[in-house]
Formats: structure tokens, sequence, C-alpha cells
């Protein structure tokens, strides 16, 4: 078991929810946002951004993506329905860097990732439980050990019952489980990743590529249950693996599938991966290797084919890049894949079969763009650009799913990722 943690570090985490003058705010203004009559259909979309907040110590000198921690916590804005631009509308401080966030079903209860400085062997991060108030502000639950070092990703399985969290810095995964309250328990489980490390030259890598960044040891980048809750999917870029849990709802407890992972090409690093909606086609986006790969999902199986494989850059593209975000649009119609260094977003449409083609590629308008997330009705997809401290705004056709830069940007110091809550219809 992990030592424990105080629920709020003295001095990191305090409450600063609005400050600006923002019509969103404590005071009469609610009445037209809330009101009996008009509530709903004025409820705002609400933005919430997980920063990097203090500068990360301790590290390798190969972790060139490290952010200087310009990031105050937890950030909240009011989203333009229309234009797609975005209003401060508070934020809660926290100097644990809390870069990943988490919606419950319901939306609310929301859960950070927090990348404490990692200065020891059994030091661990943290993982936050907040209730999300009808204002839209955050309330503090409880934090409790992430059961590694540096959470880089959560996600909340299916049935509700369970945080899943991947350490990157810890090369481990847990399950965390939500209580009544929406609070978190100690861990249930913790799988702790093993095996040979991959090689430091990716596969893929472009020509002249110094894309290194994670074969030093494991790194478990990120966690997911499959659509059915049955089984938990895991990335260990630095055993170039996705490996595959059986994973027991009452228990919480995780046990390694047959086969327990699927390798990919030495040094590629695997990090992100998303299901298509129909649940059967599954892509993967190398961080090193900077490609895209398809597999096919057997769902009664748990078990993972690979079926192609695409670079995320243009051809003739030399250098280094480091890959990042994957994501499906929800009509199930385009990938999008992010590339950092080449600062782009990969388009990609797919095929009746689910392989993809190359539609187009478009700049982040900044630099370094860690995430992206779609906007709750596909509209709009915000790009976290961590290094130029901002978000920027892209309109989505729908039809050709190419991007269109909307001209908002939205300065957040180094922003890692941004989730969304629609106050209509959670009220």
């Amino acid at each position: 078991m992990m030592p424990p943690f105080p629920v709020t570090p003295p001095g990191l985490a305090r409450r600063s929810f609005f400050k600006t003058s923002s019509a969103f705010a404590f005071s009469a203004a609610l009445e037209p946002l809330f009101g009996a009559e008009s509530g709903r259909a004025r409820a705002p979309l609400m933005a919430y951004v997980g920063t990097y907040t203090s500068p990360l110590k301790n590290m390798k000198a190969t972790q060139v993506d490290l952010p200087p921690g310009n990031g105050r916590g937890i950030h909240l804005f009011e989203v333009d329905r229309a234009t797609g631009a975005m209003k401060p509308a508070g934020v809660y401080e926290m100097g644990t860097s809390p870069s990943c966030l988490a919606f419950n079903a319901d939306k609310t209860r929301l859960y950070s990732g927090n990348e404490t400085e990692r200065l020891g062997e059994n030091e661990s991060g943290t993982v936050s439980a907040f209730a999300v108030e009808k204002d839209g502000s955050l309330k503090l639950l409880n934090s409790v050990s992430s059961g590694g070092k540096g959470p880089a990703h959560l996600s909340v399985h299916p049935s509700g019952k369970f945080v899943l969290v991947a350490n990157y810095f810890g090369g481990s995964v847990a399950v965390l489980p939500i209580k009544p309250d929406g609070s978190l328990g100690e861990a249930t489980d913790v799988k702790k990743d093993a095996g040979k490390i991959g090689s430091t030259k990716a596969t893929n890598a472009a020509p002249g590529s110094f894309a290194i960044s994670g074969h030093d040891q494991t790194h478990a980048h990120m966690i997911e249950a499959d659509p059915s809750g049955k089984f938990v999917i895991h990335v260990d870029l630095g055993l170039d693996q996705i490996l595959v849990w059986k994973f027991d709802a009452e228990k919480g407890t995780l046990t390694a599938n047959d086969p327990p992972f699927v390798s990919l090409p030495a040094g590629d690093g695997p990090r992100h991966f998303a299901f298509h909606p129909n649940g059967r086609w599954f892509y993967s986006i190398q961080e090193e290797g900077s490609t895209v790969v398809l597999f096919d999902y057997d769902a009664d199986k748990g078990r993972l084919t690979s079926r192609q494989t695409l670079p995320s850059l243009p051809p003739g593209y030399a250098g280094s890049n480091f890959c990042s975000e994957i994501a499906v649009s929800t009509d199930g119609k385009f990938v999008y894949a992010g590339n950092r260094l080449h600062d782009s977003i990969a388009i990609f449409a797919v095929g009746k079969d689910g392989t993809l083609t190359f539609v187009a590629e478009e700049w982040t308008h900044g630099d370094y763009p860690r995430s992206f997330t779609f906007d709750p009705t596909n509209s709009f997809l915000y790009c976290c650009n961590q290094r130029a401290d901002h978000i920027a705004v892209f309109r989505v056709d729908k039809k050709t799913g190419k991007l269109t830069f909307t001209g908002h940007y939205t300065p957040v110091g180094n922003p890692s990722q941004i989730v969304f809550r629609d106050m209509a219809k959670t009220q």
C-alpha cells in the first residue's frame, strides 16, 4: 500500500472560483441563467482545463517535453456555443499539476490526476475527486494516492464504480473505487508493468529523428475500459506494448488476459488509443514512431489484431516529432492524430472496413499540441497547445472532417487537457 496523502496538501490547493467580473458569477446574474423559466435553455456550456502548475523536478535529460509549470490548477471557462470562443469563469487553484481530467457519466463528479514532483522511490502522484456544483464550480471531496509516480491519464469505468489511472513515471496502473458520494477510496488493485524495454530508436521514426522520450523504463501512458467494461486496456510506451486485462467489476481487480498484450514495432512507443463508436475498431497512436495503427478488436475475448499502419506525418518529413492525441469523431467518419514539433493535426477518413485514408492536416496555431477534444456537438475542436500557453479553437466540417481555425485563442498556462459539461443537460 502506498503512503497516505493529505486530502488537501497545505498551500497547494485553494478555491478561487469566480474572481473575474464574468456574468457567470455568484450574483444576481445567476437568475437569468438558471431561472425557473429559462434556466435549461440558457444554461452555459462549461469547459474545464487541466494544466501543469509547478516545475517538474528530478527529470532525465531525455524528457524534452517538460513544461515550466505556467498553469494555476483547473481553469474553468464558459463556452459560446455559436462561435466556440471561451470566457474565463474561474480557477480551482492547485499546485500539483492536475494534468488529466475525467468526468463520471452524469458529469456531477470530476476527477483529476495530479503529477506531483517525483523525488523518492516511494513517492506517488495523487488523484482528486470533485463535486461539480450547480453553478459549475468545483468542490474538493478528497485526494488519494494514484498508486505510482506521475499519473498521466485516468478514466472512469463504465460501471461508474471505479477510476482507472495510468502512472507514467511509476510504470504502473491502479484501480480506485468510487464511494457513494463520489469521493475515492484507496486502490483495490495496482499493477506494475514489467518486461524488456524497447529500443531508443523508433522503427518507424522519420529520417533524422531524435524523438526519444520514454525508452528508459516502463511508462504506462493511458488506461481505459472497452465499451462493455469487461476488459481494461492500457499502453506502456517503454515496453512498446498494449496490455489487456480482464476486469472484475465487483472486486475492482485486474487479471492478465490471454494473450496479455500485443506488441508494437520496437521503439515506436504507443501513447494513446481510441475506440471507434462501433466498438470493433481500435486506433493507437505511437509517440516516437509517429504512426497510427488500426486494430480489429474482439470484444468477446479482449483481443487486438493489427491490420493497418500509416504515418501521422506528411510524405518527405524529416526530423523529430512526438505524437500526442488520437480521437475519433462522434459519427465515426474521421480519425484525428496530433503531432508535436510538426505542430499539426492529421485528419483521416474512416473506410467501410475501418481502414484510414489521409484527408488533410491542419496547423495547430501553437506550439506542442498535447491533446485536443471535441465539444459535445462535434462542431468545434479545442487544441491544448502546451508550450504556447493557449487553447486554439477550430470549426469542424462534418462532411469532410477538415478543420478551420476560428481565430479564437484562449490563454491558459501549459494546458494539458480540456473536458466539457453542458449545464443545460445536467441541471
